[in-house]
């Protein structure tokens, strides 16, 4: 799991069937940007908790994706 930041939101007016109802965020990770499927409604600024690889998937609903957003965090330490 990883921690980052939402910086922004993708937009798709096409996408593959199987993505259709996911949103999409960008989250600045210590690793740089990613895009992730949100899962809980986050937005520009919320602290976020990150899955990756198959951990995504299995929450998409088995849909092709790298990444999710799967919590709001209320509080972290680094």
């Amino acid at each position: 799991m990883k921690i980052g930041t939402v910086t922004g939101v993708v937009w798709s007016s096409r996408k593959a069937p199987s993505l259709m109802g996911q949103t999409f965020l960008v989250v600045q990770t210590p690793e740089g940007q990613i895009v992730a499927a949100d899962q809980v409604g986050a937005g520009r600024g919320d602290q976020v908790l990150l899955v990756t690889g198959t951990a995504a998937t299995r929450f998409c609903m088995e849909a092709p994706v790298d990444a999710a957003v799967v919590a709001i965090l209320d509080q972290g330490e680094k």
